[in-house]
């Protein structure tokens, strides 16, 4: 019992030093991001898209590259669990959060797009973590997502879609 209380108390100090260090670190982020952006002569949505994910995901990216360094079965299944279960809720939380965000403060919506393309990639994602065995070319689809929604949400707005 005490030690279930040492763990909790440890696990909400933690907790707590993260939500500090998100919130001192997260509008420097977004600054340099938008400045990244603005010299660049690239839209902010792109520079956002591809760099605050790499930002956010590290811890993620490197346990998952350690688990898959031991090259078993098990360790290569606990690092694609980690990589999906990242993405899917990274994604699936920040969309329903962006989403309160318009609906509560009745913003106008011009995200149609963006939107669209988390949706495809999530839903693709999805399909190849239901299937009981994964191939090699998998590995290369699913990587292929990325710059695939990038793309995609280029076209849509091409198109015209906000």
């Amino acid at each position: 019992h005490q030690q279930q209380r040492v763990i909790k108390r440890r696990a909400a100090l933690l907790m707590a030093v993260g939500t500090g260090l998100v919130l001192l670190f997260s509008d420097p982020m977004v600054d340099v991001l938008s400045n990244l952006g603005a010299r660049t002569g690239v839209p902010p949505f792109y520079i956002s898209f591809i760099f605050a994910p790499l930002a956010s995901n590290a811890s993620e990216l490197l346990a998952s590259v350690y688990y898959a360094r031991k090259k078993t079965r098990h360790s290569i299944t606990i690092s694609l669990s980690t990589l999906e279960g990242a993405a899917c809720m990274n994604n699936t939380f920040c969309l329903a959060i962006f989403m309160a965000l318009v609906a509560f403060n009745r913003l106008a919506w011009h995200f149609t797009a963006e939107t669209l393309a988390i949706l495809v990639v999530e839903v693709t994602v999805a399909g190849f973590a239901r299937a009981r065995v994964l191939r090699g070319w998998t590995s290369l689809v699913v990587l292929a997502l990325f710059p695939a929604s990038i793309a995609l949400v280029a076209g849509l707005e091409a198109i015209g879609l906000d």
